[in-house]
């Protein structure tokens, strides 16, 4: 694969720099949003409010049935952003670092240097401890934007999220307590801060409140500051004689759920929807679940939480916290796209708005309470399935039922672009798509997630009994098979499997009942089977 990368890689750096530096070649907007599921105007969302990633929408393709490759921050964004499966990045965590295990991998910012293009990039892109320096240096042809504090209406939030009066004099007061010689050599702050920033994993020490209210402007916190500076950057970038490639990343509505008091006015906490199943379903097992530990490690929350002691995952939040937490994921969807409508704006006032292609992404799914699950990490439906927006010149608005996949969009954007997809990239152009939103270019998306197997069942040959969930969904149907110390990069076999799930998402949309064993779905079981076992295969000769 490494070869293959490289290889790859000079033929690209050998295309004409007349060709790859021509004015006309369009810009690129590129929009990265953290946490955020299809809740949106566009995908039928009837509650909240979006104007600006619907009027996006108007403009370009809604991708109704795409999927991610991980539902976890630094997996997804490696794959989308090398078009690679994340047993081809390596990255299956959120420790990994990306060139630690692929030093030659080409990222999408890096493809469009290639191009001639100019890239730029402000907020979350990749996930920061997944790659160097935070950022990837090298798929950057000019320095990654960090806001200042002088950025901030109300200077920098505490633990980078918070604008509380009481938490800044906590901290202040924290500060103070820190003797002068810690202070000097910067181990007092580390101290105090004591945990990875940007941690995303389950569990995990309280990090302070799971959201926050507060009658401040857009800019008090980061996703307002990034949008400002975006701003201004498009707008020095519109001036060079090179197109761009121009990356934001939006935080929310990642946890803590904080915006501006404005965009949770724009809802009523009880017309909050709930999950209306919140069970786990019915043959399933405890290991395919997830216990919620990320929402759980901020404070206001455990106390509204009843546990199940037969059964780690259920946490039984009160109707009440539910309709508090989802008013507070819907205040900030609205609150990123408020900072989506001005970049929408910019690019509209310096009339580059019809010759930019535009893309918007939220990494994975989020549960708001379905099977009494909050957060993603889980190969189900509310954590895989994730929203996609294509805008291009020359494409007609529209909508399409394909089944797509986030290792989509790295070949969709060459040959939007002028370019011609590399041969090892595990996605497909959705350009055909685009051209006639009728088409399909697959027939399944594939996500995996990794778990643990039961104790009991945990052997000396097993030894830590690790497992690898790859979840395939068909247009009707989602079929996950459970295996043991197994990859897809390695030879596969039935005997490793360790456990299977089939849903019909005709007749069971909520994922009430798993059905692999149910012989009335025996030859569906099997069809599906089969496409799993070829997918494995097709995976194993790649690598050779």
């Amino acid at each position: 694969m490494k070869k293959l990368i490289a290889s790859a890689l000079l033929g690209i750096l050998s295309l004409s720099p007349l060709f790859a530096q021509e004015k006309s070649k369009p810009n690129v907007l590129f929009i990265a949003v953290d946490d955020l599921k299809p809740v949106l105007g566009c995908y039928g969302n009837t509650i909240v409010k979006t104007p600006n990633i619907d009027r996006l929408a108007k403009m370009g393709t809604v991708f109704l049935n795409n999927y991610c490759q991980q539902a976890v921050c630094g997996p997804t964004r490696a794959s989308l952003l090398t078009g690679l499966r994340p047993d081809v990045t390596k990255i299956r965590d959120l420790k990994t670092k990306m060139r630690d295990m692929n030093p030659n991998i080409i990222t999408l910012p890096e493809y469009f240097i290639s191009q001639g293009y100019t890239t730029s990039g402000v907020g979350k892109i990749f996930h920061p401890s997944c790659v160097d320096k935070k950022v990837d240096p090298q798929s950057w042809s000019i320095p990654f934007i960090f806001p200042k504090e002088s950025d901030y209406s109300n200077g920098l939030p505490v633990q980078k999220h918070y604008q509380s009066p009481e938490l800044k004099a906590q901290q202040a007061k924290e500060e103070e307590a820190v003797p002068t010689d810690e202070k000097d050599n910067g181990k007092g702050k580390d101290k105090k801060k004591g945990k990875k920033d940007d941690l995303d994993e389950d569990g995990g020490s309280s990090r302070g409140p799971a959201f926050e209210c507060l009658d401040l402007p857009d800019n008090a916190y980061e996703d307002g500051v990034s949008a400002l500076l975006a701003e201004k950057q498009i707008i020095k970038l519109s001036k060079e004689n090179k197109p761009f490639f121009m990356a934001v990343g939006f935080h929310k509505p990642h946890l803590p759920f904080v915006s501006p008091k404005k965009y949770w006015d724009l809802y009523k906490r009880e017309n909050m929807p709930i999950a209306e199943f919140q069970e786990q379903a019915s043959n399933s097992k405890d290991f395919e679940y997830q216990n919620s530990g990320e929402l759980l490690s901020y404070n206001g929350v455990k106390e509204f939480a009843k546990y199940d002691k037969k059964d780690g995952n259920r946490i039984g939040l009160t109707i009440e916290k539910q309709k508090e937490l989802v008013h507070a994921y819907y205040a900030a969807v609205s609150y990123t796209d408020a900072q989506v409508g001005i970049l929408l704006n910019t690019l509209e006032k310096l009339g580059t708005l019809n010759n930019t292609i535009i893309v918007l992404w939220g990494d994975h799914g989020w549960h708001l309470g379905d099977h009494d699950m909050w957060g993603k990490h889980t190969n189900y439906e509310q954590a895989t399935k994730a929203p996609l927006i294509i805008a291009a010149p020359g494409m007609k608005p529209g909508q399409s039922k394909s089944m797509t996949e986030f290792v989509d969009v790295f070949p969709t954007l060459c040959e939007l672009s002028g370019g011609t997809p590399a041969d090892y990239l595990d996605g497909k152009s959705l350009v055909p798509v685009m051209k006639n939103n009728k088409a399909a270019v697959k027939e399944y998306a594939m996500s995996q997630y990794p778990r643990k197997m039961d104790k009991v069942d945990i052997t000396e040959e097993d030894k830590k009994g690790k497992l690898m969930g790859y979840s395939m969904r068909t247009e009707q149907y989602r079929y996950t098979v459970w295996v043991k110390n197994f990859t897809s990069d390695k030879p596969y076999s039935a005997d490793k499997v360790y456990a299977r799930e089939l849903y019909d998402y005709v007749k069971d949309p909520l994922e009430k009942v798993n059905v692999s064993e149910d012989k009335n779905y025996a030859a569906i079981a099997a069809k599906l089977d089969k496409k799993m076992v070829d997918y494995f295969k097709s995976k194993e000769v790649k690598q050779q």
